[in-house]
């Protein structure tokens, strides 16, 4: 009697590995079915490639990626290795931003970091949130192991309606599954329509983005006391995200730092 319960007792657990190795096997053959539909390409130049996702390696070899020593308040890459971390750059020491710490995964600049963001931002390639949110998470993980929110960049309205999606919510979606941090696109809302950054000067930049952002009133109590996580996809002068770290430090929250997946670095 003992031995046939024991025996009932483990058929679930034989049906539960056979469904699992089922899944595996399914998701195996969906994979290959996709191989064959789609092949594998670069994600930015289109070149056949092993995996989906992925850069080739003649545009990885490209990108320049930004990796310590940096300043630790900008994330801007030093010439040399200095020999000590926590170390502030002269910009950061002159002009201290809003925000806390600045993580970048790659330099903003010609070739695939450029071209990789511009086709997610204005040519509806929503699928390269995943790569691009993923490199975002592995180079921001010290500022994510202390954050207790992500609070990606919000469009204006009307922008919102003619874009149809928030590139910054969508990485920040992935980075959210990545670090286990909660992501919340409802706490910062955009309240002024600012022209287009594009070719304005740094001062012309800040007072472009002078009261485009607030936090509603209801929104407060998630940000009271916490730690906060700006997200973006790229870092120019800065502007926006100073200006959308005075609002969420005003409205209370006890620290924002900010991510993006490239920044500008000037003189470097």
């Amino acid at each position: 009697m003992h031995g046939d319960d024991l025996t009932e007792t483990s058929k679930p657990h034989a049906a539960l590995r056979a469904a699992t190795h089922l899944g595996a096997a399914a998701r195996h053959l969906s994979r290959a079915a996709l191989d064959l539909i789609f092949p594998p390409a670069c994600i930015s130049c289109r070149e056949a490639i092993a995996a989906h996702g992925a850069l080739c390696p003649a545009c990885w070899g490209q990108v320049r990626f930004i990796e310590r020593p940096f300043c630790d308040r900008l994330g801007t890459p030093f010439a040399a290795d200095l020999g000590a971390e926590g170390l502030l750059s002269p910009e950061a020491i002159a002009h201290p931003p809003v925000y806390a710490r600045a993580r970048a995964v790659a330099r903003f600049e010609d070739g695939p970091v450029r071209h990789l963001i511009h086709r997610l931002k204005y040519g509806d390639r929503l699928e390269l949130a995943l790569p691009l949110g993923r490199q975002m998470a592995r180079a921001g993980r010290e500022l994510l192991a202390e954050a207790d929110l992500l609070v990606p960049i919000p469009l204006h309205r009307g922008r919102l309606f003619w874009r149809r999606f928030n590139q910054a919510n969508a990485l920040a979606e992935v980075i959210s599954k990545a670090s286990k941090v909660q992501n919340d696109p409802f706490v910062l809302e955009r309240t002024k329509a600012t022209p287009s950054q594009v070719g304005l000067t740094k001062v012309q930049r800040a007072e472009n983005m002078h009261g485009a952002f607030a936090v509603p009133e209801a929104e407060k109590i998630k940000i009271e006391g916490r730690a906060l996580v700006l997200i973006d996809d790229v870092l120019t002068s800065g502007a926006t995200l100073n200006a959308a770290a005075r609002v969420l430090l005003r409205a209370g929250a006890a620290r924002v730092d900010a991510l993006v997946f490239a920044r500008v670095v000037t003189g470097a």
